[in-house]
C-alpha cells in the first residue's frame, strides 16, 4: 500500500555527550548542532551522534529523535525564547508539514536513501528543562502533546537537510502519536485503549512493557523521576 503524504526534513542535528558545568555537573548529548551535508543513518543512530543515557535514549527503537518545526512559533511565544531553532528540543530531525496529529505508530517513511519506521512518541525528560532553565518544560511538552517521536531504521542510508520524507506504508488500524500520548499521559484509567495500544506490533518494546505493567497492576507508572530528575 502506498500512501500519498510528504513532508520536508529541514534540518539534521548531531552531537556527542559532554559534561555541563554546574553546581551539580551533568552529562548529556542534548546539544545537537546542524549539519550541511548528508550523513549516514545506521540502525542505532546518525553518524557522529551519541547519547549519554543509553538506557533511555538511542538504540534500535530510538535511532532518530524527530521534532516538528511547526511547533516552534507557539513555543517561542509561550516560553519567550526568540532564538528557539532547529535542535532546540534535542532532536536529530527537524521536519516541517508534519506533527503528532499526522504521524502514526508503525508508519514507514522514506527519506534520502534510508527507510525508517515510527516506533513511539518521545517522552521528554528533565534534561530538556535543565537545558533551557525552565523547571516544568518537560511537563509542558508532555501535557501539550507536542512531544515529537522516534524512528527506527529499516534500511540504512544517507540522509540530509532539504530532503523530502514520503509516507510509504501505514497500518490499517492506525494509532497517531497524538492518540498514543493521550493514552500514556492523560487517559490513564482507560485500560481497554491501553491494551489496544500495547498490542500494536510496531510499538517499541519499552512502551509495550510500560502499558502492560499498567494493565496488570491497574495503576500508571510514576513519571516524576523522568520529568523532574533524581533530586533535581
Amino acid at each position: 500500500m502506498t500512501v500519498q503524504c510528504h513532508a520536508e526534513l529541514i534540518s539534521v542535528q548531531i552531537g556527542l555527550p559532554r559534561i555541563i558545568p554546574a553546581e551539580k555537573p551533568w552529562v548529556t548529548g542534548f546539544w545537537k548542532e546542524p549539519v550541511g551535508e548528508p550523513l549516514w543513518l545506521g540502525t542505532t543512530n546518525l553518524q557522529g551522534d551519541g547519547q549519554a543515557d543509553l538506557v533511555n535514549h538511542g538504540g534500535p527503537h530510538k535511532a532518530v529523535c524527530v521534532y516538528s518545526a511547526d511547533h516552534f512559533p507557539t513555543w517561542r511565544e509561550t516560553l519567550g525564547l526568540e532564538d528557539l531553532r532547529a535542535g532546540a528540543f534535542g532532536e536529530n530531525f527537524t521536519v516541517s508539514d508534519l506533527t503528532e496529529q499526522d504521524v502514526c505508530i508503525g508508519d514507514v517513511w522514506s527519506v534520502g536513501d534510508a527507510v525508517v519506521q515510527v516506533s513511539q512518541p518521545r517522552q521528554p525528560c528533565w534534561k530538556l528543562a535543565r537545558r533551557w532553565g525552565i523547571k516544568d518544560l518537560a511537563y509542558q511538552v508532555q501535557q501539550t502533546g507536542r512531544t515529537g517521536w522516534y524512528f527506527r531504521v529499516l534500511e540504512e542510508g544517507l540522509v540530509g537537510p532539504g530532503m523530502r520524507l514520503g509516507l510509504v506504508d501505514r497500518s490499517s488500524d492506525p494509532w497517531t502519536i497524538e492518540a498514543a500520548n493521550r493514552v500514556m499521559h492523560h487517559d490513564k484509567q482507560n485500560l481497554d485503549d491501553a491494551s489496544r495500544l500495547a498490542a500494536v506490533a510496531a510499538l517499541s518494546p519499552s512502551w509495550q512493557a510500560t502499558l502492560q505493567k499498567r494493565i496488570d497492576k491497574q495503576v500508571a507508572s510514576d513519571e516524576r523521576l523522568r520529568l523532574d530528575g533524581a533530586g533535581d
